[in-house]
Order: structure tokens, then C-alpha cells, then sequence
């Protein structure tokens, strides 16, 4: 289903090399907020190494959000040190397919990383590319995005009970 992600996980330090290996990616796309920041713009600890980590190890970055708000996006690429892509609006292709020609990489090298279905999953998955869906840093969204939450916790329910854990 277009909606469901190719993998599931908590948080973005959950994506490992090796799972990133296993499905030959070779580059990310990051969502920013609620991914990567909290709501107040909090990034939590340990992501920073997370992301120098696998660049260490060839992976290649790029954040792609929907947010209008340039110096929000930049202040994170800056933290990172990886090219951004703002107002992306996922889940138009446009924005996410820059972000690849970006890291020079094939659709299929790629995973995008987001919090949320209708966006960064859709998107990904229209887009012919890998899709993580991470669950959101804290409750605490947009009103566009509360407005959401509820149908894509349907969704969510839906694909953990038609998804075995080693399928995740």
C-alpha cells in the first residue's frame, strides 16, 4: 500500500548502517520537524553523532522539509552539516527528487525519514524510494499536522497488524 512505509521505527538513530546496507541505500532524505527537532526546535541528543557516524561510513545526507521557515531548516543543516532543501511539500515529487540529484544518487539509493504519512511516506513512496517512518519526537504539532495525526494512527495500527516484526 502507498501509505504504508518500508520500515518503521522509533527514532532516527534506529537506522543503522547495516539496515541501511541490507537494502542498498546509500543516502537519506530528512525531514526536520518532529524528525530531526522537536516543536521548540530541540534536537535530542545523540543525533548529531548519528549523522556524522554514517557519513563516516559513505552514507550520504539531505533534508528535505516542508516548512517555509528557511532559517529553521538551515540552522539544522548548518548543526549537521548537510545540504537542505526547504518548502519542499512533500509529497510532490519535486522537492524530494532535488534532494536525490542533490546526493547524485538513483531513487533506489535513497530512503526518506519522516514522521509522517501523509508527506514523507507518500511522498517516498510515489517518488520509487526506500521510506522510514519514524514516530514523532514529542506530541506537540502544527495544527495542519494535529488535524492528520489521528487518520495516520489509523494507518499506523493497521500496518503493525499486517506487518510481522521481521517484515519491518
Amino acid at each position: 500500500m502507498i501509505l504504508y512505509p518500508k520500515l518503521y521505527v522509533d527514532n532516527v538513530k534506529e537506522i543503522t548502517f547495516e539496515l541501511l546496507q541490507e537494502n542498498s541505500i546509500k543516502g537519506l532524505i530528512l525531514d526536520v520537524d518532529n524528525t530531526l527537532i522537536d516543536y521548540y526546535k530541540n534536537m535530542p541528543a545523540g543525533v548529531g553523532k548519528w549523522c556524522e557516524d554514517l557519513k563516516n561510513k559513505g552514507i550520504k545526507f539531505c533534508i528535505a522539509s516542508n516548512s517555509n521557515k528557511k532559517e529553521k531548516v538551515k540552522e539544522v543543516s548548518q548543526k549537521l552539516k548537510i545540504p537542505y532543501i526547504y518548502f519542499a511539500k512533500k509529497p510532490l515529487k519535486m522537492g524530494l527528487n532535488k534532494a536525490k540529484n542533490i546526493m547524485k544518487l538513483e531513487a533506489k539509493e535513497v530512503a526518506v525519514v519522516g514522521d509522517q504519512i501523509f508527506t514523507d511516506v507518500l511522498g517516498a513512496n510515489r517518488c520509487k524510494m526506500f521510506s522510514i517512518l519514524v514516530n514523532p519526537i514529542e506530541e506537540k504539532d502544527i495544527f495542519i499536522t494535529v488535524i492528520k495525526r489521528p487518520i495516520e494512527n489509523l494507518i499506523k495500527n493497521n500496518y503493525e497488524k499486517n506487518t510481522t516484526k521481521e517484515g519491518r
